[in-house]
């Protein structure tokens, strides 16, 4: 007898074991639950704990046997294993670090690990921290991906294969939460193995080594650093309104800008926040409060008190790649008011509360008639600035390329929200260090985790409808995605956990 599981409309033939049996029948008496009680008043069959047990195991060691290349990972993998992507294809023996790719599963293990006790995922997370080490580059930072192949790896300058650089890459990147996401996962291994691991510890220092000398006297940072000193800066020069910008790309270097675009300056400034609850040393948090005095600096004027995604050695908002121009950020700048939130939390200085008080009801006036933000605000006019498909400014949405967000979502009634809450407490009262608590059992986490055991294969892995978007021609309609795997884990340790306690 042949049995399928259905997936997204798709009935695919499965080999029956005990615990898919099983997971089936509670799925579908879930389904015919839920179809006789769409109102959802019932109580959810619970799975069991070692059904749940056995398939994070099952996950896990396929994940890091048959989706790994020795412990990284990448975005995306086709069903079959055959082609793997990041943001750009890679073969077989090549790792991508922007998140969610190595260091998220790395920490997604780690996290998993402290909720169950199991000492696979320890061993998974530190596999994962060991791929992670052997790309990092003498400048202390890591790239977009790491090369294990050795005729691969003489292009880079990697630690551990030798210090002399030479003309080999040795770009750290804090673009995408790159180099950043990589420390915090190592910073949280080093300190749940109470630094045990002296390797492991040394590569940590040096990253945030790295992070202190490539900060500008301005408190900013650029978007990549090689390990050169930075260039000076004038630490107390106040953004302004270029007189006249050039409305097409000038095709010039940006990178050692002063950057916020995709979260840089925020995700660097979370990270030495991170640094210094870890280690307690006081530089780690000078940096971060640092950071945050750029970006009091880095506010625009009135009557546009937001601000842009980069700026130049003038502190005037810069161009970027050609599809970014200099504006107003309607993006970036959510991100930056939540920042100054949780930097006065910590330091109470009044300046980033103000800054945020001033920045917020200019934000909720730009609103669109949809309640969401454009990416971009003209300069002077206030004007919502696009782009068309042949990269020119249009005053249009109607025909923007699709591989970049011209209009984001809004979080402004969260930032007000915690605004007025941080307004109201007093200074005493502005940090308080807690410990999460455990999530309880639920319906909503039962449904989940039966949900992600009924869905894993034969093999251990979670397959699902998808494409990888860097091979077009490619017969690909089905994928293994590092995000499901993630979020898959999360929810079999939440469970396990809950019911262990």
């Amino acid at each position: 007898m042949k049995a399928c599981i259905l997936e997204h409309g798709t009935c695919r033939p499965v080999s029956p074991t005990p615990i898919l049996v099983r997971t089936w029948i509670i799925c579908a008496m879930l389904t015919m639950i839920g179809a006789a009680y769409p109102g959802g008043g019932h109580a959810a069959e619970p799975i069991s704990l070692g059904d749940a047990i056995d398939a994070l195991h099952r996950s896990v060691e396929f994940f890091r046997t048959q989706a790994s290349s020795h412990g990284g990972y990448v975005f995306r993998i086709s069903e079959d294993l055959s082609l793997r992507e990041g943001e750009e294809k890679v073969g077989q023996t090549t790792a991508w670090i922007e998140p969610p790719a190595t260091p998220s599963v790395g920490q997604a293990y780690l996290e998993a690990y402290q909720l169950t006790s199991d000492p696979m995922l320890l061993d998974a997370a530190r596999q994962t921290a060991a791929a992670l080490l052997r790309g990092q580059l003498v400048s202390g930072g890591w790239g977009e991906k790491i090369e294990f192949a050795e005729q691969d790896r003489k292009r880079y300058a990697y630690r551990v294969d030798s210090a002399d650089v030479g003309k080999r890459h040795n770009t750290t990147t804090f673009d995408d939460d790159k180099t950043q996401s990589v420390i915090r996962f190592l910073m949280r291994l080093d300190v749940a193995t109470e630094q045990s691991d002296a390797e492991l510890h040394e590569a940590v220092v040096v990253a945030l080594d790295g992070v202190l000398k490539s900060q500008y006297a301005n408190g900013a940072w650029p978007q990549r650093y090689d390990g050169t000193s930075t260039p000076a800066s004038n630490a107390r020069l106040a953004a302004s309104y270029p007189t006249t910008w050039s409305k097409t790309h000038p095709k010039q270097k940006y990178d050692r800008y002063y950057t916020l675009n995709d979260g840089t300056i925020a995700d660097l400034i979370a990270t030495m926040l991170d640094a210094f609850d870890h280690y307690q040393d006081a530089r780690y948090l000078d940096a971060a409060m640092r950071g945050g005095d750029f970006l009091v600096l880095a506010q625009m004027p009135s009557p546009q008190p937001g601000w842009a995604q980069q700026y130049n050695e003038q502190m005037q908002p810069a161009w970027a790649r050609k599809f970014e121009p200099p504006a107003i950020s309607g993006a970036e700048s959510q991100q930056v008011m939540r920042t100054l939130l949780v930097l006065y939390r910590r330091s109470a200085d009044p300046r980033y509360l103000q800054a945020v008080q001033k920045a917020l009801p200019y934000y909720e006036s730009c609103l669109r008639d949809d309640g969401r933000l454009a990416r971009f605000y003209e300069l002077h006019t206030n004007r919502p600035l696009y782009m068309n498909r042949k990269y020119e400014l249009s005053y249009s949405d109607a025909d923007v390329p699709t591989h970049y967000s011209f209009v984001v979502g809004s979080s402004l009634s969260r930032i007000r929200n915690e605004m007025e809450k941080v307004s109201a407490l007093p200074k005493n009262r502005l940090w308080v260090q807690s410990s999460p608590k455990p999530e309880k059992q639920s319906k909503s986490l039962t449904e989940q985790t039966a949900r992600a055991v009924a869905t894993l294969d034969a093999r251990g892995a979670w397959v699902e409808r998808g494409q990888l978007k860097n091979y077009p021609d490619a017969d690909v309609s089905r994928v293994i995605s590092s995000k499901t795997f993630i979020g898959n884990l999360r929810t079999l340790a939440t469970f396990i956990a809950a019911e262990k306690n």
